[in-house]
């Protein structure tokens, strides 16, 4: 789903002063033989053979010249959980942020959603991890996030240095501009984490399909905005060392691939939450045993769990926000209602394992070896790079070092 978010409110400026920061390490800025830049940047829904379809010139060439593979998303592979794992290296199991939609009990009456303005700036959602900017401004480096899923909560206290409130309608040139425009600023206040991010080719995959012509023009104009980055820093005489990534691919459904919750369970067994590539199902007090009677059978297409019994290869099922009950379809086809249309167009949060699911990874820069390919690794390897880039400690986290051996040069 697109990253429709509602990060908090600030000033036009953008500029917001993160009170928690302490002066543990000097930062060390881009330019004059400084450490370079770190620059995160994150296409939502850029399927991994994306990147072969001829219509990103200023990502091939980034990936011919550094380091580039594809990396598995974690589960679900949805636009919040990923974005979280991506930045704190924890998968959606132990950060939290296990959905899109979600509900806590230790956070009553309150659901969390995209839309949910008060729920998106409340860090109790957040506090679970540690995302990399937090770690950065506690060792005394400047981040800028131009939005990412957390930057709009004082997470642990601590919110970037520079951060803006999300705005879809923001077109992805102007997104760099903001970029550029904060490395245009004095050494003192320059960040030296940035994250960037653009939707327009995850809107498209769900509107139009993976293989739409709607998605390849979304990619070329997102390409386009990164050349426009690219240029900017060798403008400016500014090393940088960027990490171009996608939270998840995408899947093309149809109206045929359909499996109807009425078709599962009555409705006076209980409700879902969340429909679509997955269910999350929550049981009346008192039918729990009926539901599960209802859900917990073999059918065609679909397959439910007890949250406690998710099959460990997904990382998936202990944490307090992940419902009673789990169901996943086979990849391409969608749970949903009778009383919605019926789907087309694409859709994700299905298993990560599905190659259509598989995200973008693309390394380049000073650090970075030259014309390496990865392996295929999980998305929270990503975390201990940008710490290693960095320079900071990493905090406890699910990567390994698979991405830091195979990506960074000699």
């Amino acid at each position: 789903m697109s990253l429709v978010r509602n990060i908090c409110a600030v000033l036009a400026s953008g500029l917001v002063l993160a009170s928690c920061a302490s002066p543990l390490a000097k930062p060390q800025l881009a330019g004059g033989g400084e450490r370079p830049v770190v620059v995160l940047i994150s296409i939502d829904g850029f399927r991994a053979d994306y990147l072969d379809r001829g219509v990103t010139p200023n990502l091939s060439r980034l990936a011919a010249e550094g380091a580039h593979g594809a990396i598995r998303p974690s589960f679900p592979t949805k636009t919040f959980p990923n974005h979280y794992s991506l930045v704190t290296g924890l998968r959606p199991d132990r950060h939290g942020i296990v959905d899109n939609n979600m509900i806590d009990p230790e956070i009553p009456d309150v659901a969390f959603s995209l839309s949910n303005k008060a729920a998106a700036r409340d860090a109790r959602w957040w506090n679970d991890g540690t995302p990399i900017w937090v770690s950065a401004e506690r060792a005394g480096i400047r981040s800028a996030t131009m939005f990412w899923p957390g930057s709009e909560a004082a997470i642990q206290g601590v919110r970037p240095s520079r951060w803006l409130p999300f705005k879809q309608s923001m077109p992805a040139t102007a997104r760099t501009d903001q970029v550029l425009a904060w490395l245009d600023e004095p050494a003192a206040t320059r960040p030296r984490l940035i994250t960037l991010y653009f939707d327009e080719v995850d809107t498209a995959g769900h509107y139009h399909g993976p293989d739409s012509t709607q998605v390849a023009e979304a990619a070329g104009r997102t390409d386009a905005a990164i050349g426009r980055l690219t240029e900017g820093l060798k403008a400016r005489g500014l090393k940088a060392n960027l990490v171009i990534v996608s939270d998840h691919g995408m899947a093309a459904v149809a109206s045929d691939r359909v499996i109807y919750i009425e078709n599962l369970a009555s409705a006076d067994l209980g409700k879902p939450l969340a429909l679509g590539a997955f269910m999350t199902y929550y049981p009346a007090p008192g039918r729990e045993a009926e539901a599960e009677a209802a859900l917990l059978v073999r059918r065609p297409h679909v397959t439910c769990w007890r949250k406690g019994e998710i099959p460990a290869r997904y990382h998936f099922g202990a944490h307090r926000r992940v419902a009673p009950i789990f169901c996943l379809p086979e990849t391409g086809w969608v749970i949903t209602t009778r009383a919605k249309r019926p789907p087309k167009g694409g859709n994700h949060g299905f298993d990560p394992y599905s190659p259509e699911m598989a995200a973008i990874f693309i390394g380049h820069g000073p650090a970075f070896a030259r014309g390496r390919a990865t392996p295929l690794t999980d998305n929270v390897d990503v975390y201990p790079l940008l710490a290693r880039l960095l320079g900071l400690a990493p905090e406890p986290n699910d990567g390994g070092a698979t991405l830091v051996d195979a990506a960074l040069s000699r």
